[in-house]
């Protein structure tokens, strides 16, 4: 006689124990997944769409000349974007990259042609300025607390009139750059690739880029940063020091705007108080576009790059296409709204 117990059988064969749902997913679905795991896919499609609709509208897109144009045009923003990128990736913002921008070119030009400066002593001095502005902005943040949004527009507005104070509201001319301090305008210098001019201002641009995506993606450091934007408790749970981490993108976003400052004198040709002032929010549209949440911890630093690039292309092909300035702004104002609302329904997959 055997111990075993009889098995369990069911009353009825046709009843069924147990069941699961096994159904497909729907080609949108799997969309919103795809992107999901791979978000830089999102400007990257655009930018081809765009690329690909200018070309058969617009006359003389596709020429060497135009292309490279608008690489030279957003090379400044987009060098900026990379500075803005830092910040958003921990949820936060920078209102102030753009007079931080404007401030350094300043005091770069006026150390070199007001006070005789050597320009490579002047350029150091910009870079140092540069991280102090993100000391400044990385202290009120961790120390005191205060949301980035707060600190950074009250940041900009002080940085502001620092600028024009210090530029006592005057131009340095491009002719006396040439006289005086002539590498300030290095990243404006032009060289020929293909056919194609560029500037080494583009060549910088480049350069941020490649460097962050390193840092970001083969350093420990740049999983502490994605760590910290994503859940800031759970970072320090896990023993980041999310207020170092945060100081030190702080600071790198200022030396890059600092950057930013040497590749704008290149490209405006002088120095001037009021350049580029609607850099600030330039640089965040192009971060937007790009596919960096504003909610931190997610997108490739590589999308700010492709973001850039949108822009320029769209500026380019409706002023070659003839349309007014007025509904280029237009366009811009959708495609932000388009890449925030596809932000929010990928981010519907992990809520």
């Amino acid at each position: 006689m055997s111990d075993t117990p009889d098995p369990v059988v069911a009353r009825n064969p046709s009843e069924t124990v147990a069941s699961f749902d096994h159904h497909s997913r729907g080609a949108l679905d799997r969309l919103q997944h795809f992107l999901h795991r791979y978000p830089t896919m999102v400007p990257v499609i655009v930018l081809v769409l765009s690329v690909g609709a200018f070309g058969l509208i617009a006359p003389n897109f596709f020429s060497a000349f135009n292309l490279s144009l608008i690489l030279q045009q957003v090379a400044v923003v987009g060098t900026l974007a990379a500075a803005q990128s830092l910040v958003v990736l921990t949820a936060g913002i920078d209102l102030s990259v753009g007079a931080v921008m404007v401030m350094v070119s300043v005091i770069m030009g006026r150390l070199s042609v007001e006070f005789g400066i050597p320009v490579p002593i002047s350029i150091l001095v910009g870079l140092a300025v540069g991280a102090a502005t993100g000391a400044l902005n990385g202290t009120l943040v961790t120390r005191l607390k205060l949301p980035p949004f707060i600190t950074t527009l009250g940041t900009w507005n002080i940085f502001l009139a620092l600028n024009y104070y210090l530029s006592n509201r005057e131009t340095i001319r491009s002719q006396t750059l040439d006289a005086e301090a002539p590498l300030l305008k290095f990243f404006g210098e032009r060289f020929n690739l293909g056919g194609a001019v560029l500037t080494y201002g583009v060549v910088l641009m480049v350069i941020v880029f490649a460097v962050l995506w390193y840092a970001l993606y083969q350093t420990a450091w740049g999983r502490r940063v994605y760590a910290v934007g994503d859940d800031p408790e759970a970072a320090a749970l896990a023993g980041i020091q999310t207020k170092r981490v945060l100081m030190s993108v702080y600071v790198v976003a200022g030396i890059i705007c600092a950057l930013a400052a040497w590749s704008s004198i290149g490209r405006v040709g002088s120095v001037s108080p009021t350049s580029f002032f609607e850099a600030n929010l330039e640089s965040i549209t192009a971060v937007v576009i790009g596919g960096i949440s504003l909610f931190g911890g997610r997108g490739s630093i590589l999308g700010p790059l492709i973001g850039a690039l949108i822009v320029g292309v769209f500026n380019s092909g409706l002023r070659l296409a003839g349309v007014d300035v007025l509904w280029q702004l237009f366009a811009t104002g959708w495609l932000i709204i388009v890449a925030v609302a596809i932000d929010q329904w990928i981010r519907k997959i992990s809520s």
